[in-house]
């Protein structure tokens, strides 16, 4: 009990901080950000890259800001999508079958056309149950729809993450008189996690790249800004630049996913 109210205490502490902070930083960040690409412009001597470098920046950080809300979200809804699947009834199990088929099986950018355009059909709906204000906004829409896209694809991870433990061990712990929750928690999600790090890792970089496709929404994330400084500079080399700052976010996130992929089986290296 007082370990529960120490993390509660704890996170409500971390939270606090970091809404106070936040602001700072990103004003911080968005500083180095420009004047590192309006430097690179007048290195490489690109007046397009110069004046519009720093937009493009700013979009880069929408595009990350939409990354991170439908990553984080989607792995909560597809844990629970994957544990649906695998322990829910015939009906349950079915519907979340029928989920991931869909969202798998068609194309992100027809269910953000689907999102977006298609919200307006239900507005008195969505009206009356309070939605329409975040339905109406096309940064919400997108972060909806990638949320329930990559939630599909994470629910087979964890599906096939949890499925690769051996159910000799469930056998041992049933018999041992656990209780679900606690098999979980201390036996098959620490195993599953490993087996799932790297796919997980590799969905996160596939969700960097198919953000792009909030740019047809109006949505000025990176993609949405470099078109718009191509329409005003008619300079192929802003998509060059745009391109060179995804492959510098994927390239991050490849090199931490890997350096924390190797701490956590640092174990199974001597085995």
């Amino acid at each position: 009990m007082n370990r529960t109210l120490a993390l509660v205490v704890g996170g409500v502490i971390a939270v606090t901080l970091a809404r106070l902070v936040w602001p700072d930083v990103t004003a911080l960040l968005h500083g180095v950000g420009c004047e590192a690409a309006q430097g690179f412009g007048r290195l490489v001597g690109n007046e397009a890259i110069t004046n519009y470098g720093c937009r493009m920046v700013g979009g880069l950080g929408i595009t990350l800001q939409l990354v991170a809300i439908s990553v984080g979200l989607g792995v909560v809804l597809g844990f629970f999508v994957a544990l649906v699947r695998l322990y829910g009834g015939p009906v349950s199990s079915r519907i979340a079958t029928g989920y991931t088929t869909f969202f798998r099986g068609t194309p992100l950018l027809c269910q953000l056309f689907l999102v977006y355009y298609g919200a307006g059909q239900f507005r008195p709906a969505l009206e009356a149950v309070g939605l329409w204000t975040y339905f109406r906004d096309a940064f919400f829409c997108a972060a909806f729809t990638f949320t329930i896209n990559t939630a599909a694809y994470q629910a087979e991870i964890f599906r096939g993450a949890i499925a690769s433990v051996h159910r000799g061990q469930w056998e041992a712990a049933k018999a041992l008189g656990l209780r679900f929750t606690t098999i979980m928690r201390t036996i098959v999600m620490p195993q599953a996690a490993l087996v799932a790090l790297r796919p997980l890792g590799n969905e996160l970089v596939i969700m960097v790249k198919s953000s792009a496709v909030a740019s047809l929404v109006t949505i000025f994330d990176l993609m949405g800004t470099t078109r718009l400084a191509f329409a005003r500079s008619f300079d192929l080399s802003v998509y060059l630049f745009a391109a060179l700052l995804y492959l510098c976010v994927v390239e991050v996130i490849r090199r931490v996913w890997g350096l924390a992929e190797r701490r956590l089986t640092r174990h199974l290296s001597h085995a």
